[in-house]
């Protein structure tokens, strides 16, 4: 969600938001701050308006309207980056101002001349239509470049640069094609609805922006705070408090933000303090938070930006999707909760005293936070659209805002949580729009199944038997995911895996539900990847760590997240942690998997839960359990849980025997 601030006209603080797909953004105020957050409510009023009564004139004529109304104000909002691009207190430049103007102009000449005209060059666009496209392709890269960096712009030209040069390429290699000019380009983008007006912008601007929305509500309504409160209240007895306080207020929070960077940011704010007394050290206490903070992309019913674009993509309602991420979301935060038991016993982390009010009092009297997120899964259940299901739930968190005098949403306040949410989606609305290029390039030269076959083809010159070929071809998409993951945003990420990765699983027989979670899975988890990391940066920032330690901690919390996705697409009981298959499969899948998660933390926290500490033989013995029984077949099912019994058994072993510890020396850092 967007970080800039704007001046409340009614004099309360803002809300501060981050985001993982986005830079710095200035703060605006005064009448500039003032007509932004104007024009970010006029979009706002749209959006609903879309919802209820859309539009005749069509779906693309939306997202034009709407591209004008967002995409003007990304260059008001964020820096340009250059040397000379401040002024001194930091208002947007003459260039900022004239760019956002050319922006609004291209963005609506579409339907200044007659929209039904426009649509009808298709294909054979005047000069005046290849004018303005072309300027806007640079505006949209320009507009990225302010909002995430470098890294994405240059994805975008190297994609234009194939479609403009692919027809020179030796017509004998698996990716040349017959070539595109310019005109051909941008009428693909500009006039088509696989460029910019396809699927990720249809998705930003028909449900994140309302999720978005919502989310700006339920802050300013104080459910962000009872989140955090609630979490401190449960556990203030416990030894483990600090760190299990971290882990469900990440949890908590993450199902208002659905932002990895944001929630880190947020909780570590919070509970910083009370993880530093109880001795953690920053590292672990930032990798700690950076791992909950990410699975706030990962947890209903607000899952991130691409979750949405997995179910446009599939064909699929947003409740099945939400019902594919519940069981590995469930495994997700297993994993950080073991990992935190294991250094509460390892470290000797202390208990800590945290003076706050009973979680009974809390939730009897703030328990209606919880409502409206209930309401969304209860209508998505009854049929209700996602678009309605998030507005209805948006109104009955405004209308129990006046349950408590700190939070209630004066109209001032809901003109502050419209125009924010509004403002939060620029970045996303900037990627999106950028991805255009990528899907029209893909779409218009077939690059997406010609790289499929490539990789398939890879994988079988190595070997023939089919279950290695798959084996392989997961590998090297883990792979080339996570090093995508790395350049570009979460939600960018999954866009190009799924067009160039997706045609490969998918022509290895894999499910389209498990490669697209797969895909979906492993962009979100470049967030806690080495070197970039964004939420272990976050994080670090808060803790005052060292950020690449800061990021190799999160790693290592995260872990069995980087192995759940590979089940769901080796073999076929992997799907059942989707929960698709029978009760019986599923339950005993989720089974298997939560003893798999458990022996991946023996391995990675050298501890071995209701027994001891870990050797060398018991940590490797864990490990190899952890991988046997994700394949989930019959044979490596047992051979798992031997190994796992195993591990268990030596631990148990070296504790009995005379002059061994059951704990390591609490005085310990970790390393």
């Amino acid at each position: 969600m967007d970080s800039t601030t704007l001046t409340d006209p009614s004099g309360d603080p803002p809300a501060v938001h981050y985001d993982d797909e986005e830079r710095p953004a200035r703060t605006l105020g005064g009448p500039v701050g003032l007509g932004v957050a104007g024009v970010a409510f006029a979009v706002a009023l749209l959006v609903l308006w879309q919802v209820f009564r859309p539009l005749a004139q069509g779906s693309q004529f939306y997202l034009i309207v709407f591209l004008a109304g967002t995409l003007p104000i990304v260059f008001l909002a964020y820096r340009s980056g250059l040397p000379r691009g401040r002024t001194p207190d930091d208002r947007p430049t003459a260039t900022d101002w004239i760019l956002a103007a050319v922006t609004l102009l291209v963005c609506l000449y579409p339907i200044s001349g007659g929209y039904d005209a426009f649509l009808d060059r298709q294909g054979l666009l005047d000069t005046p239509d290849v004018i303005a496209g072309a300027v806007l392709l640079v505006l949209v890269i320009e507009a990225c470049r302010r909002t995430t960096g470098l890294a994405l712009p240059i994805v975008c030209l190297a994609f234009l640069a194939y479609a403009y040069y692919g027809g020179l390429l030796p017509q004998d290699w698996a990716i040349a094609h017959s070539g595109l000019d310019f005109a051909q380009i941008v009428d693909a983008l500009y006039n088509s609805g696989s460029g910019f007006y396809g699927t990720p912008l249809d998705v930003a601007a028909t449900y994140i922006v309302l999720f978005t929305i919502y989310g700006a509500v339920l802050d300013l309504s104080g459910a962000s705070r009872f989140f955090v409160d609630l979490s401190v209240a449960a556990f203030r007895k416990s030894r483990g408090a600090a760190g299990r306080t971290a882990v469900a207020a990440g949890f908590l929070l993450g199902t208002v933000s659905g932002s990895g960077t944001a929630t880190a940011v947020s909780v570590g704010a919070v509970t910083w303090p009370m993880l530093r007394r109880a001795g953690y050290p920053p590292e672990q206490a930032g990798g700690m938070l950076a791992a909950a903070g990410v699975g706030a992309i990962l947890s209903p019913p607000t899952l991130g930006a691409a979750a949405f674009i997995v179910a446009e993509y599939l064909d699929v309602s947003y409740l099945t999707v939400l019902g594919w991420a519940t069981i590995p979301t469930l495994l997700y935060y297993l994993g950080i909760l073991l990992a935190v038991e294991i250094d509460v016993r390892r470290f000797g982390v202390r208990a800590v005293d945290a003076p706050t009010s009973g979680a009974l009092r809390l939730l009897g009297r703030f328990g209606y936070h919880f409502s409206s997120l209930v309401l969304i899964v209860v209508l998505l259940a009854l049929g209700q659209s996602a678009t309605r299901a998030v507005v209805y739930a948006t109104a009955l968190a405004a209308a129990l805002s006046f349950l408590d005098r700190r939070a209630r949403l004066t109209p001032r306040r809901a003109f502050t949580a419209l125009s924010t949410g509004v403002r939060g989606v620029l970045p996303v609305v900037a990627v999106c729009t950028a991805a255009g290029i990528i899907t029209a390039t893909t779409t218009k030269t077939g690059l997406g199944s010609q790289l499929a076959s490539l990789l398939v083809s890879g994988a079988r010159a190595l070997t023939d038997n089919p279950a290695a070929v798959l084996a392989l071809t997961v590998a090297l998409a883990a792979v080339a995911l996570a090093l995508l993951g790395l350049a570009v945003p979460v939600t960018a990420s999954f866009i190009i895996g799924w067009v160039i990765i997706g045609p490969a699983l998918l022509q290895l027989g894999v499910p389209a539900p498990a490669a697209a979670m797969f895909v979906f899975y492993y962009s979100v988890l470049s967030e806690v990847t080495p070197p970039t990391a964004l939420a272990a940066v976050g994080a670090s920032a808060i803790t005052g760590g060292r950020t690449v330690p800061t990021m190799w901690q999160a790693l290592k919390y995260a872990l069995p997240a980087f192995l759940v996705p590979v089940a769901f697409v080796l073999t076929e009981p992997g799907e059942y942690l989707l929960a698709r298959g029978p009760v019986a499969g599923i339950v005993g899948a989720t089974v298997v998997a939560l003893l798999a998660v458990t022996g991946l933390a023996v391995a990675a926290g050298a501890w071995v839960p209701g027994i001891g500490p870990a050797g060398t033989p018991s940590r490797v013995l864990g490990g190899l359990a952890g991988l046997l029984l994700l394949y989930l077949a019959p044979t490596t099912i047992v051979a798992g849980l031997l190994a796992l019994a195993l591990a268990a058994g030596i631990a148990f072993a070296q504790r009995r025997r005379p002059g061994g510890t059951g704990r390591q020396n609490t005085g310990e850092a970790v390393t």
